[in-house]
Order: structure tokens, then sequence, then C-alpha cells
């Protein structure tokens, strides 16, 4: 694991040497080393403390919109997708304790890990600092994900938008079909999305679920996004 400086300097707090291992710890490597201690009560203290950050954050800065739109604007920005594109930009997979089998299948860039351990990282900030800094930490680190979470519109459960729009419509049925190509250990799929066999957006992920969530996301804009009226 190179050297933690690079990341404490890039998420602009300081944590405990000790309680910043454990935060980057992950089971599959705790589990290869005896059963020490994971990161896994650590990522439950920091979903809890993320929810709050950005919950407040939407709380005061919308004041026109209802709880279920609060609530959508929420989930798009606390999502796996969404925390994984924050660890990507910190390049936090380099710093995570991995197991064999998972770096074999380069866990260090798998969305459900990096967001773990964002959250985790979120949670060793407040342990060795206090709430404050780990909310003025969390609005850094996803402030373009609030600015921009205003046109999510869905937020980041795009499947479930999706079916709700297609079945309010009657738009019929909605189905997946996804391909995987490359080796097992950096295995892509590609999913389309189909509506009433008409084929919609295409998506793409290191998992399935991931590649369709892409394709949903991207049929929601071209479902719910005025067309554009050539010129003259």
């Amino acid at each position: 694991m190179p050297s933690t400086e690079e990341l404490l300097k890039r998420l602009g707090v300081s944590i405990d040497p000790e309680t910043l291992r454990l935060a980057l710890t992950h089971r599959s490597y705790a589990y290869e080393n005896g059963g020490i201690p994971t990161n896994e009560r650590m990522e439950f203290l920091g979903d809890a403390l993320l929810g709050f950050a950005v919950t407040d954050a939407l709380y005061r800065d919308n004041p026109d919109l209802s709880e279920g739109e609060l609530a959508k604007l929420r989930s798009s920005v606390v999502s796996t997708r969404a925390l994984a594109g924050v660890a990507r930009s910190l390049n936090l997979g380099e710093y995570i304790l991995l197991g064999q089998g998972e770096i074999l299948t380069n866990g260090k860039d798998k969305s459900s890990i990096l967001a773990d351990t964002t959250e985790a990282i979120i949670g060793a900030t407040y342990l060795t600092n206090d709430i404050e800094t780990v909310r003025q930490m969390v609005m850094r680190l996803i402030a373009p994900l609030l600015k921009d979470a205003a046109t999510l519109g869905a937020g980041t459960d795009w499947k479930t938008s999706i079916q709700e729009f297609a079945a309010n419509r009657k738009l019929g049925t909605v189905d997946y079909r996804v391909t995987g190509t490359g080796p097992d250990h950096a295995r892509v799929f590609e999913a389309v999305l189909h509506i009433g066999g008409e084929a919609f957006g295409t998506g793409t992920g290191r998992s399935k679920k991931e590649a369709e969530q892409e394709s949903a996301s991207a049929t929601w804009k071209m479902l719910t996004e005025p067309a554009e009226i050539p010129a003259d």
C-alpha cells in the first residue's frame, strides 16, 4: 500500500494512522490475516454521517422541494455509483487492503468496495476529529454531486424509475439484455434496455447491475429530456 499522506492531503483532514488503516481494511484482507477487525463497523458509522451531511445540505439549499423530492436527490448523491466516483477521484482503490482473491479480480476498482470504503473513511474522520470536520469534508467531496443533483431527476435508482415510468404510460415490458466480454478478472458488461421490445439506452459496467443502471440512466434521459428542434 502506498503512503497515505497523499490520500489525507486529498481528503483535507487528519486521521489517526491506526484508525485510517482499519478504515482501509476490507473483509477479504481481514479473513486472510487471521480474522483481524474489518472496516464494516466504521462503514456503518460513516453511512449515517454521510446521510446527515447530505440531508442537511439538501434541506437548506432546496427550500421549495418536497420530502419525496429531497429523498430522491439524496439517493442520487449517496448511491454506490456516486460514492465510487468520489473514491476514484481520490485514487482510493490503491490504498485499500484486499485479500488475494479480490486483488486478482480487480477489487480495487469495484464500485461496491470503493463506495463502502469511502463511507468507512468518513467514519474514521469523525472518530479522529468531530462532526463539523466530517461535514466540511463531505461537502468538499460531493460538492459537484450536490450541484448536479437537481438535474438527476429520478436519482440513481434508475431501474425503479424506468419501471414506474413504463408502467404509468403502459409502454410495455422492461427488460435488460446483458452481454459480457473479457477475462473473468477484468470482465466488462454491456446492457441494452428494451421497453415493449424496443431498444433504448445502453450502458457498460464492471458488473451486470452497474451496466443495467447505466442503461436505465441513459434511457431516462432519452424519455424525459425534451427533443431538440432543428434550426430552419
